[in-house]
């Protein structure tokens, strides 16, 4: 693969940011216990947060401090853990196995890992509106993930319940889920980042240029992963795919190919930086590790 990225990627630091955030925001907000509990526990049971360190890091890379970001940043996990909650429900993809522990809904119940999943929707614009730096960025903030999260819903449509015009190639199909179900939160991480250091026109359109090749990056290498991978190792129910006939990169084109599209996005979105220059070496190096993550 020809690479560009060579800084560390801060995951550990980044996460650990954000759950101290989010642990601050829970337990400052009137909850019932019960709920505040499983929300805790699908909240701050490990993961990779790359959708707040998406946030900080394109922050940064328009010239924004991370304290400018961080309601964003807590408030995109809080949206992309209750789409894993609602994702995992008997109802949808019905899976027993999240970050290496029994989903919520095995946890506690349908009606909790709902109704946590529900507020936990909730609470992400709550804290967007009530600690973005200023109402005017919160107002365009709220709207940039409102909208994203309505595309990330229609991606779950489009993956469980497609009705797609017999026309439509397969591969075009896949894309369409992809981009919506996956790529839409990627996106707006980006953006919520970007924008929250007021960043120019240039520059968010490079940020977003970047956001949708790796939000459709990281998708692929989920597909590869679910194949090459084994449950123990992914945290997560493996072979899912497959075993309910749902397309993927490898169906339709073979591991080697899929991996091949990896390389090109890749490489498209470190071409989307060129214009923010040293300040998006980290994005840059976050793209590179994503693209060989094995989990």
């Amino acid at each position: 693969m020809e690479t560009c990225g060579t800084a560390s990627v801060p995951l550990e630091e980044a996460a650990a940011d954000v759950e101290a955030y989010l642990a601050e925001w829970l337990a400052v907000r009137p909850l019932p216990e019960n709920l505040r509990a499983a929300i805790e526990y699908a909240m701050l049971g490990g993961g990779k947060r790359i959708r707040p360190l998406l946030v900080r890091l394109s922050c940064e890379a328009a010239g924004g401090r991370t304290e400018e970001a961080m309601a964003a940043a807590a408030a995109m996990e809080l949206v992309h853990t209750f789409s894993l909650v609602h994702d995992d429900l008997p109802a949808m993809d019905d899976d027993d196995l999240r970050r290496g522990r029994p989903t919520l809904h095995r946890h506690t119940n349908e009606a909790m890992a709902i109704l946590a999943g529900d507020a936990m929707l909730g609470l992400a614009f709550e804290v967007l509106a009530s600690r973005a730096p200023s109402r005017e960025l919160a107002g365009a903030l709220c709207v940039e993930l409102a909208s994203a999260t309505d595309d990330m819903i229609a991606g779950q449509v489009y993956d469980t319940l497609p009705a797609f015009p017999e026309s439509l190639p397969p591969m075009a199909r896949l894309q369409t889920i992809h981009r919506h179900k996956t790529g839409a939160l990627i996106r707006c991480a980006c953006r919520l980042g970007a924008l929250s250091a007021g960043a120019r026109d240039g520059e968010l359109d490079g940020i977003t240029r970047y956001a949708e090749a790796i939000g459709l990056m990281f998708q692929v290498v989920d597909d590869v992963l679910d194949v090459t991978q084994t449950s123990e190792h992914l945290g997560k129910t493996a072979h899912k795919d497959a075993q309910q006939g749902k397309l993927t990169y490898p169906a339709l084109l073979g591991i080697d190919a899929s991996r091949d599209e990896v390389e090109r996005l890749h490489k498209e979105a470190c071409d989307a930086l060129e214009p923010l220059g040293p300040a998006a070496e980290p994005l840059r190096a976050l793209s590179l590790w994503l693209a060989r993550r094995t989990r």
